[in-house]
C-alpha cells in the first residue's frame, strides 16, 4: 500500500519537473572548452519518474554508512559509435545494469569514475563543490582508457537535474552529504583489447556520513610497507580508474590485520610517500631554514590530481602564512623531522573525508607517532573548517555551485 509520504514525494517531483525541466541552468557559469565533438546535450534530457511503489525508505542520518544506501533515480547516457556517438541522456528509476558477458569492462577494466558530493547548506540551499574539476579529470581518465570524452558543462547540468529531483535525499546535517558517483564503462559485446566503440556513462547517488566508520574526525593510523607500490612512472596512477583500486585491497586488509586503518603508499628505493589510502597527503613542518612549510608530493604521474588537494594549495597560497611546496617526500625525511621535533602534522585530503589527520605510521617495524592533533590550532583543522564552511554555505564562495530546487 502506498503511504501518503511517498505519494506526496511523487507529486512534488512532478510539480518540480513541470516548473524546471525545460529551464534549468547551472549557476554560476562554468568554463569548458568546446573541443569535444558530438557530445550529448542537456536540452535533450528525458526524465522518467519512479512510481510510488519504487520509492525507497530513507535511512536515518545516524545510520548512514558510506556507499550502502542509494536514491530512487539515476542518470544514464549511452554511447554507440555505430549510431553516431553519444545518445540522449535520461534520468530514470534506479535499476540494475544488464551487460553482455563479453563487455570490455568485465575483462579489461575499461572503467573509470569520479567522486563528488552535494551539501545541504545552513541556508537550506544545496551546493556541489568545484564540479568542473571533476569533469576535467574524468575526461583525462577517459582518454587514457580508450573511452569517449564528453562536454563537462552539459554533464554537470544533467547531474544538477538529477540532484534537484533527489533533493530530499540530501541529508539535513552538516556532518553528512549526498555522494555523487559518475561512472563510465566500456560495454562493447566483444573480446579483444581495443578502444571502446560502445560505452555507458551513468551516475548514482547515495547519502553518506563519515568515510571512516566509527572514527568520526579522529586521526588515523597508517601502514607504510615498501614491499607494495600503488603506481609507477608511465602508469595511470594519476587517473581515477577502477583498475587502480582492486590491487590495493589486499594491502589494506594487511593494515587492518595489524590494527591500522589505512595504507601510506611508498615508491622507489627512496621510499617516497605518494598517497594515503585513497587520499592525497600533506606534511606540515619546520624546514631547515626555520620556516613553517606545507609540502605535498608533485603531480608527476604517480598521484591523483585531487580537487581537495588543489583547493588546499590554492587556499594556502592565498593566505600566505607559510611556505608551500610541491615536491617529493622520502620517508627518511619524515623520520628525520620527527626526531628533531620539526614534523608538526601529516594529513590526508579527499572528497570522501575532506581532511583526515594522521596519528601514527608503522614503518619498518617501528611506530612513528605524529603530533598532528597535539597543537592548539592545527593547520589541518583550519583547512577542514574553511572547506566545509564553503561546502555547507556558511561563507559565500565561487567554488560552491548552488542547485536550483
Amino acid at each position: 500500500m502506498v503511504t501518503l509520504t511517498r505519494l506526496a514525494r511523487v507529486l512534488l517531483r512532478r510539480k518540480f519537473l513541470c516548473r524546471h525541466v525545460a529551464t534549468y541552468k547551472v549557476k554560476p557559469a562554468l568554463s569548458f572548452s568546446n573541443e569535444v565533438q558530438n557530445t550529448f546535450k542537456f536540452a535533450d534530457l528525458s526524465v522518467h519518474l519512479a512510481s510510488p511503489e519504487q520509492l525507497q525508505q530513507k535511512p536515518e542520518v545516524t545510520a548512514l554508512q558510506f556507499g550502502k544506501h542509494f536514491t530512487d533515480h539515476m542518470l544514464k547516457i549511452l554511447y554507440h559509435e555505430s549510431l553516431g556517438g553519444w545518445q540522449r541522456p535520461e534520468i530514470l528509476p534506479f535499476e540494475n545494469i544488464v551487460l553482455h558477458p563479453a563487455a570490455k569492462v568485465l575483462h579489461y577494466a575499461t572503467e573509470l569514475f569520479e567522486g563528488m558530493k552535494a551539501y545541504r547548506g545552513v541556508d537550506g540551499k544545496i551546493r556541489i563543490f568545484r564540479p568542473e574539476k571533476n569533469m576535467e579529470r574524468m575526461n583525462q581518465s577517459a582518454l587514457r582508457a580508450g573511452l569517449p570524452t564528453f562536454d563537462g558543462e552539459n554533464f554537470i547540468k544533467c547531474l544538477c537535474q538529477l540532484l534537484s529531483i533527489e533533493q530530499e535525499w540530501v541529508p539535513h546535517s552538516e556532518s553528512s552529504s549526498l555522494y555523487i558517483r559518475p561512472t563510465l564503462i566500456g560495454i562493447d559485446p566483444s573480446l579483444g583489447v581495443a578502444q571502446c566503440a560502445s560505452a555507458l556513462l551513468y551516475t548514482i547517488l547515495c547519502p553518506v556520513g563519515s568515510y571512516f566508520s566509527g572514527t568520526g574526525e579522529a586521526a588515523v593510523s597508517l601502514l607504510a610497507d615498501p614491499r607494495f607500490t600503488r603506481s609507477w612512472p608511465g602508469g595511470c596512477g594519476d587517473k581515477k580508474m577502477g583498475s587502480n583500486y582492486a590491487p590495493t585491497i589486499h594491502v589494506q586488509q594487511e593494515a587492518l590485520g595489524q590494527g591500522l586503518q589505512q595504507v601510506l603508499w611508498l615508491y622507489s628505493d627512496d621510499h617516497l610517500i605518494t598517497e594515503v589510502g585513497t587520499m592525497n597527503i600533506f606534511m606540515f613542518c619546520i624546514n631547515d631554514s626555520g620556516e613553517r612549510e606545507l609540502i605535498t608530493p608533485p603531480l608527476d604521474g604517480l598521484i591523483l590530481p585531487g580537487i581537495t588537494r588543489a583547493s588546499i594549495l590554492e587556499l594556502s597560497r592565498e593566505w600566505n602564512e607559510f611556505r608551500v611546496s610541491e615536491r617529493s617526500i622520502p620517508m627518511s625525511e619524515v623520520v628525520h623531522l620527527l626526531s628533531e621535533n620539526r614534523l608538526l602534522e601529516l594529513f590526508g585530503a579527499g572528497t570522501a573525508c575532506v581532511v583526515s589527520p594522521v596519528a601514527s605510521i608503522s614503518y619498518r617495524g617501528e611506530t612513528l607517532h605524529i603530533p598532528t592533533e597535539r597543537h592548539k590550532y592545527p593547520i589541518y583543522a583550519k583547512f577542514r573548517q574553511t572547506l566545509t564552511d564553503i561546502q555547507y554555505g556558511r561563507v559565500s564562495h565561487p567554488w560552491a555551485v548552488p542547485i536550483d530546487t
